[in-house]
C-alpha cells in the first residue's frame, strides 16, 4: 500500500485501534442510549412506512387498521418479552444463528444465519429508499428522478460511517434521532389533544366498518384482509431481533444493557405505530402521489399553522424521519457483518469475513453488505412498495427457529430448572405467533414477490452447504497430516540429523550466518510438514532459525475478556516447540510474534528488528495449493504468504514461498 493510499486511508477511516489498549472496546461500545439508536432503530423507523402499508392494503376498508395496529402491538410485547429470554440465556450475543445452532444443530442455525443476512441486506435497502421517500415528499414531483441517485449516495456514506467504526457511526446520527422523536412525539399528542373528543367517533366507526365489510366479504374475507395488512406491516418487528444479536457491541453489564434497550425499543415502537395509525384517522388523510402517509399527515396538522412554525416543522419533521430511517439501516451493517464472521467462523463463509480492519470493524462484511444493498437499491428503483413484499419472510425464519430452540432447550433443563415452565410458556407462544406470521406473510407475499427473497436465500444456503464442505474437506486432510508428523517426528529428526552435517549443539552464535526467518500459523502438521521441507532441501545452509507467528483478533474473538493475553499464551507455546525441534538439530533458534487483525502489517512490524540483528535472512513461508481453480479458492483462502512477499520484495528482502500440496503430503514417507 502506497504512502498516499495509507493518507486516504487514514483521513476516511481514520487512525488504526490498539488491541492492546484495555479501553479500545469501552470506547467503541454502545450504552444503553446509543444501543437505542443504533440498534432500535430499524424497528422504530418502521413507523414510518409499516402503517402506511397496512393503511394501503386496506383500501376502502382503512378503519380496520386500527385492528391490525392491536395486534400489532400486542405482537411486539410478545416477541420482545420471548427475546429478553434469549439475551439472558446467550449475554454474548444471542443472535438467531447462534441461538439455532447451538439449540438445534449447526444446519439449522447456517440457515437461520442465511434467512437474516438477506434480511439485512434488504433492512439496508428498504430503510434507505424510505428515507429517500421522506426527503423527497416535500420537494416537487418531478424531482422524483433523482431519489435513485440519492440513495444511493447516503448508502455510499453510510457504509464509510460504519468502516470507520460502530460508536462513530451511531454518534453522528444521534441528534437528529432525537429529534425525530421528539418531533413525532409532539404530533401525536397534537392529533390527540386537539381532536381528542374524536377518539370515540372513531372507535365507533371501525366497529361499523368491521361488521359492514363482515356482510361484504364473509368471515373469511375479512380475516384475510386483515391478515394480509398485518403481514405487509411485518416489517415493524424486523428490527427486534437486533438488540440480541448486537450485544457483543453494548457497553457492560451487557445483559442489563441488553434488556433495557428491549424494553425502550418495544414501548417506543407500539407507541409510535399504534399513535400514527390512529392519527391518520383524527386527520382524516389520504395517500397523494409522490408523498409519504406522514407527509401528508403533517401537512394536514399545520394547516392552521402560522406558515413559517408550519413549513419549519414539516422540513425538520421529514428530514428527521429520513434521518432516522438511515439510522436503521446501521442495523443491518452493525448485525449483518456479526453474523457472517460467525458463520466465517463456523466455515460456512469465506473465513476472511471473520477478520477485523485496524479500526477493530468486520470491513469485509461491511462492504459487502453495502455492494448487496446498492444492487437491491439500483434494481428496484428504491421501490419502498416493491422491497416491503421481499422484506420480513426471512426475519421470521429466524424468529421461529430461535423460539423452537428456546421451548427445546427449556424442556431439556426442566429437572435443573425450577422456573422452566414458565419460561416455556413464554418463548413457546413467541413460537407459536412467529410461525403463525411466517406461515402467513409467505401465502400472502409469496406471487406478489416473496419467492424471490426464498430463492435467493436458498441459494446462500446452497452457498454455505458447499463451502462448509469444501473446509471440511481441507481440515480432513490437515488433520491427516498432523497425524503422519506426529508418528514420524522421532524418525523424521534422527533421518535430518544423518543427513545433516551439524549433527552437536552449540552454544556459539553467529549473526552473519545464513538466516531463515520461517512464517508460520501454529504448530501443525503443516507447519511441520514445512519446517522439514526446508531443512531437507536446504541442507545444513541456515544456521540461525527466527520463527514468526501472528495471532489474529478477529470479530469472533476480539469481544471476549482477556483476547489478547489467551492469544498471546497459545502462540508461545507453539513457537517454544518449534524452537525446539530446531536445538535438538544443533541450531540457533528463536521466535517473535504480534498480536493483530492484519498479518501482513503485523510481519512487517517485525522485520526492521530481525534484520538489524541478523545480517543474512531469507524470509521463507508455506502456501497450500489447492484443488479447483485459483480465482475460487482465493475466495476461500487468504493467500497471506504473497502479500508478505510483495511488500518484503519492496524493502529488498528474499523471500521463498514453498508450495505444499496437501495430497503429495499425504503421500511422503521421509524428507531427503
Amino acid at each position: 500500500m502506497t504512502d498516499v493510499i495509507k493518507k486516504v486511508k487514514k483521513t476516511v477511516l481514520g487512525n488504526p485501534l490498539d488491541l492492546k489498549d484495555s479501553s479500545t472496546f469501552r470506547h467503541i461500545s454502545l450504552i444503553v442510549f446509543f444501543a437505542w439508536v443504533g440498534l432500535g432503530s430499524d424497528a422504530l423507523s418502521s413507523s414510518c412506512y409499516g402503517p402506511e402499508e397496512i393503511y394501503k392494503t386496506l383500501g376502502v376498508h382503512v378503519n380496520l387498521s386500527i385492528i391490525v395496529g392491536l395486534i400489532t402491538m400486542v405482537t411486539i410485547f410478545i416477541i420482545s418479552t420471548s427475546y429478553s429470554q434469549i439475551i439472558k440465556l446467550f449475554p454474548h450475543g444471542g443472535g438467531g444463528y447462534l441461538v439455532a445452532t447451538r439449540l438445534i444443530s449447526p444446519n439449522v442455525g447456517m440457515i437461520s444465519g442465511s434467512a437474516l443476512l438477506i434480511d439485512y441486506v434488504l433492512t439496508i435497502s428498504i430503510s434507505v429508499s424510505s428515507g429517500a421517500d421522506a426527503i423527497f415528499s416535500f420537494l416537487p414531483y418531478e424531482y422524483q428522478s433523482y431519489k435513485v441517485a440519492f440513495a444511493l449516495s447516503i448508502l455510499g456514506i453510510l457504509t464509510i460511517l460504519n468502516l470507520r467504526g460502530v460508536k462513530e457511526s451511531v454518534t453522528a446520527l444521534t441528534p437528529i434521532f432525537v429529534i425525530f422523536l421528539i418531533s413525532h412525539i409532539f404530533l401525536i399528542i397534537y392529533a390527540f389533544t386537539t381532536h381528542g373528543s374524536q377518539l370515540q367517533s372513531v372507535a365507533v366507526k371501525t366497529g361499523t366498518e368491521l361488521t359492514g365489510t363482515v356482510h361484504q366479504l364473509g368471515i373469511y374475507g375479512t380475516i384475510f384482509l386483515i391478515m394480509k395488512a398485518y403481514s405487509m406491516g411485518a416489517g415493524t418487528y424486523t428490527g427486534i431481533e437486533a438488540v440480541s444479536n448486537g450485544i457483543p457491541n453494548l457497553r457492560e453489564p451487557r445483559v442489563k444493557t441488553a434488556i433495557k434497550t428491549m424494553r425502550l425499543l418495544a414501548i417506543s415502537l407500539s407507541a409510535a405505530v399504534l399513535g400514527l395509525i390512529i392519527s391518520y384517522f383524527l386527520f382524516n388523510v389520504h395517500m397523494q402521489p409522490g408523498k409519504t402517509m406522514n407527509a401528508v399527515l403533517i401537512s394536514t396538522a399545520i394547516a392552521n399553522w402560522n406558515p413559517i412554525f408550519g413549513q419549519t416543522f414539516l422540513y425538520v419533521t421529514l428530514i428527521s424521519e429520513a434521518a432516522l430511517l438511515f439510522v436503521a439501516a446501521q442495523t443491518g451493517f452493525l448485525d449483518g457483518p456479526r453474523v457472517m464472521s460467525n458463520m466465517a467462523h463456523d466455515s460456512w463463509l469465506p473465513r476472511s469475513f471473520s477478520m477485523l480492519s485496524d479500526r477493530l470493524v468486520s470491513q469485509n462484511g461491511i462492504l459487502i453488505m453495502g455492494i448487496a444493498a446498492y444492487f437491491v437499491i439500483w434494481m428496484s428503483k428504491a421501490s419502498v412498495a416493491f422491497l416491503v413484499v421481499l422484506y420480513s419472510i426471512n426475519v421470521f425464519i429466524t424468529f421461529s427457529l430461535s423460539q423452537f430452540g428456546m421451548v427445546k432447550h427449556w424442556f431439556q433443563v426442566r429437572k435443573q430448572d425450577k422456573k422452566w415452565l414458565s419460561k416455556l410458556l413464554i418463548n413457546g407462544t413467541g413460537f407459536l405467533l412467529t410461525t403463525f406470521i411466517l406461515l402467513t406473510v409467505i401465502v400472502m407475499k409469496f406471487d406478489e414477490g416473496g419467492w424471490i427473497t426464498i430463492l435467493i436465500t436458498g441459494a446462500l444456503v446452497g452457498l454455505a452447504l458447499y463451502i462448509k464442505g469444501h473446509y471440511n474437506k481441507i481440515g480432513e486432510e490437515i488433520g491427516r497430516i498432523q497425524k503422519i508428523m506426529n508418528e514420524k517426528m522421532p524418525e523424521t529428526i534422527a533421518e535430518l540429523n544423518n543427513n545433516l552435517k551439524r549433527k552437536a549443539p552449540t552454544t556459539k552464535i553467529d549473526y552473519t550466518d545464513m538466516t531463515a526467518v520461517i512464517l508460520v500459523n501454529g504448530y501443525t502438521g503443516v507447519g511441520l510438514y514445512s519446517l522439514f521441507k526446508i531443512l531437507s532441501k536446504f541442507k545444513d545452509v541456515y544456521k540461525n532459525f527466527v520463527f514468526i507467528q501472528v495471532g489474529i483478533v478477529d470479530a469472533d474473538s476480539f469481544h471476549q475478556d482477556a483476547v489478547v493475553d489467551t492469544i498471546t499464551e497459545k502462540i508461545q507455546q507453539d513457537l517454544g516447540k518449534y524452537v525446539y525441534l530446531i536445538n535438538q538439530l544443533g541450531y540457533n533458534a528463536e521466535y517473535r510474534y504480534a498480536i493483530g487483525t492484519d498479518v501482513a502489517e503485523e510481519v512487517l512490524k517485525i522485520v526492521p528488528e530481525i534484520t538489524e540483528k541478523y545480517h543474512n535472512t531469507t524470509f521463507i513461508g508455506g502456501q497450500l495449493v489447492f484443488s479447483g481453480t485459483y480465482r475460487a479458492s482465493r475466495l476461500l483462502h487468504n493467500y497471506t504468504i504473497f502479500s508478505i512477499q510483495r511488500r518484503l520484495y519492496k524493502l529488498g528482502l528474499t523471500t521463498i514461498i514453498i508450495p505444499i500440496s496437501l495430497r503429495k503430503a499425504l503421500q511422503v514417507n521421509h524428507y531427503k
